[in-house]
């Protein structure tokens, strides 16, 4: 199994080193390349707004499947695991044109209190949708593009200016998306078992968790506790190695596909841990059970 990709801090590393426009934690990322069809795997560190320029970028999350086609965008909120697909057009040799936002919770809250919203929240879930890229979306994405040819001379602080510049031309020519920003702060409530079972063997962490479930940090700990009668990082390691386990006894996985199989990040921690509690590294562990 490959490592999933953890953006936008994977972005900066090899083999992507992709274009990223970064400022106090505020990431841009710009992709153009010629690809007939690329697939992988992301955890969505932030919320991400995707804008597809040319070709054309599937999106599966949970049972649901999302094409965003040429000059066409979709919001997609924090901590998830996203499979994608993406097609460069065949008209322009393959041609793959993209520009994502990463978007912090934070950020969120400062346009949110910033914006004149008189209207009442929505009683009703906003569903997630794909949208066209307007004129005043592209005239945006224009005056944005010269900024990732010399990302090195910006000034401190223009690069939050140009994403609140985008909030509010994505609100300005449509208020659901304004609904979707402030569902994004206020994520609905759901069972702890229901979101930790879907996520764990994911990258995630008790933050992550936190917020998928609804709830703050504190509250999440304090439930799960009073659940499992344990704290959230002990069950979910140890039910992780478990996992880990099984897959040594019952497939040919390396240690490393095994690592990243089970929700761990780094195969030098993921030993450290089994070794801790089944008192052999895996690398023994594995030797010994092809022994058998």
């Amino acid at each position: 199994m490959l490592k999933i990709l953890k953006v936008p801090h994977g972005f900066t590393e090899a083999p992507y080193e992709q274009s990223v426009l970064k400022m106090n934690g505020f990431s841009v990322v710009e992709s153009c390349l010629h690809t007939q069809r690329t697939t992988g795997t992301m955890f969505l560190e932030d919320h991400m707004l995707l804008f597809v320029l040319k070709g054309q970028y599937k999106i599966c999350f949970g049972e649901k499947t999302y094409k965003v086609n040429e000059n066409e965008m979709v919001l997609l909120h924090k901590s998830i695991v996203i499979k994608y697909e993406k097609t460069g057009k065949e008209e322009s040799e393959y041609l793959l044109d993209y520009i994502m936002f990463f978007l912090k919770d934070d950020l969120l809250t400062e346009f949110i209190k910033m914006y004149d919203f008189n209207h009442s929240f929505p009683s009703i879930v906003v569903p997630l949708t794909v949208n066209p890229i307007n004129k005043r979306l592209k005239g945006y994405i224009e005056s944005l593009k010269p900024l990732f040819n010399d990302s090195s001379s910006i000034s401190n602080g223009l690069v939050k200016l140009k994403l609140l510049e985008l909030l509010y031309d994505l609100v300005d020519t449509n208020e659901k998306l304004l609904f979707q920003f402030l569902l994004l702060k206020q994520k609905e409530r759901r069972s702890i078992l229901d979101v930790v079972e879907e996520n764990l063997y994911n990258p995630v962490n008790v933050n992550d968790l936190a917020y998928l479930s609804g709830r703050s940090l504190s509250t999440f700990k304090r439930e799960f506790k009073e659940i499992y009668n344990t704290s959230p990082l002990k069950w979910i390691r140890n039910r992780r190695l478990d996992k880990a386990r099984e897959l040594f006894l019952h497939t040919e996985f390396s240690v490393t596909e095994v690592c990243f199989s089970t929700g761990f990040e780094n195969v030098a921690h993921f030993s450290k841990v089994f070794k801790e509690r089944f008192g052999v590294s895996p690398s023994m562990f594995k030797q010994s059970t092809n022994l058998h």
